[in-house]
């Protein structure tokens, strides 16, 4: 806690490697996070608050459904490094950062665990569905595997419904990625839905998804042997899978396909509608290039970073002040 009475955290982004959208429906799927933060400030206050401004937090899905049971009125401060609507998990940082500083401002400690059904709980009231993914990779860091057996040290099981995830840390390799954000917000609730339309409409769409589970599996035993030429080629595969399921867009397109040549893959990351892209790369500076050359912004990331941490000072001098979802 600072002088002033704040309590900050923060979580890691993360992309997808193998897996969004099939993950939903108990499917297996690769995340790993990544170097981009979102940090937040939280401490008491006579109204609440965001960045310095008044708001109804009753408008305010996440942090309505994570302060409801605190017992108090708070102010929150945000910055983040994670584009807003670009698949890179910023609802799902913001909310393990927010739970984790609540916490720590209550002087109760909690595991990884509770942190994880704390943001999936939050995601869940402000888009309505979605798996327990995006929360487990921003609260544990590093990597994940889920609903992939024997995939490393298992970490924790969520169920919803009739539909279970089993979450599995992952050794993540020395590799290089590159992520190209199209500058398109696309939130994950609409494309979601999207899916769902297709699988329950399409007998098709049930195909789809046994087939991205097929790459994605066998994306998990190219990364165990290190074997970055097929890492690629699937993660290409997978791009084109999700096309058909119709969560790719031009622009989305138009990046993959420029990259591809200085790349042994890439695909779209996230719910898709827009957001962003990534790359597996040797050649990022041409990537870069590639990308920029094509309407995107692209940035070099690091993976193997850590989870939800508490961190000294507060969160000041936003570099994103970042437009938390409001209800209508």
């Amino acid at each position: 806690m600072t002088a002033d009475g704040w309590f900050t955290a923060s979580a890691p982004g993360k992309f997808v490697v193998l897996g969004e959208h099939a993950v939903v429906y108990g499917k297996p799927a690769l995340v790993l996070a990544v170097d981009r933060r979102m940090t937040c400030s939280v401490r008491p206050a006579d109204r609440p608050a965001i960045n310095g401004e008044y708001v109804d937090i009753s408008k305010q899905p996440h942090l309505d459904h994570l302060t409801r049971g605190s017992g108090r009125t708070l102010e929150f401060l945000t910055r983040s490094m994670i584009p807003v609507g670009s698949g890179m998990g910023s609802s799902a940082a913001l909310s393990a950062a927010v739970a984790k500083a609540i916490h720590a401002m209550k002087g109760e400690a909690c595991t990884e665990k509770q942190l994880v059904e704390e943001a999936y709980a939050a995601e869940l009231a402000a888009q309505g569905s979605g798996s327990p993914m995006d929360a487990s990779a921003c609260v544990h860091g590093r990597g994940i595997a889920v609903n992939i057996p024997g995939s490393g040290d298992e970490l924790w099981t969520i169920s919803r419904g009739d539909r279970t995830w089993r979450v599995s840390d992952i050794d993540v390799p020395d590799m290089t990625f590159v992520i190209g954000n199209t500058g398109i917000r696309a939130p994950t609730g609409p494309q979601v839905d999207k899916v769902r339309r297709f699988v329950t409409r399409n007998r098709f769409g049930a195909d789809i998804l046994d087939e991205i589970e097929s790459v994605t599996l066998e994306g998990h035993s190219a990364i165990a042997k290190r074997d970055r030429e097929l890492l690629g080629r699937l993660m290409t595969s997978n791009h084109k899978l999700l096309s058909i399921l119709g969560v790719s867009c031009k622009e989305l397109n138009r990046l993959v396909n420029a990259s591809l040549p200085y790349s042994y893959g890439a695909k779209l990351t996230g719910s898709g509608g827009g957001g962003c892209m990534v790359a597996l790369t040797d050649e990022p500076e041409k990537v870069c290039e590639a990308i920029i050359d094509h309407g995107g912004v692209p940035y070099v990331v690091q993976t193997g970073v850590e989870g939800a941490r508490m961190e000294t000072g507060q969160s000041e001098d936003p570099e994103i002040r970042i437009p938390i979802r409001c209800r209508s």
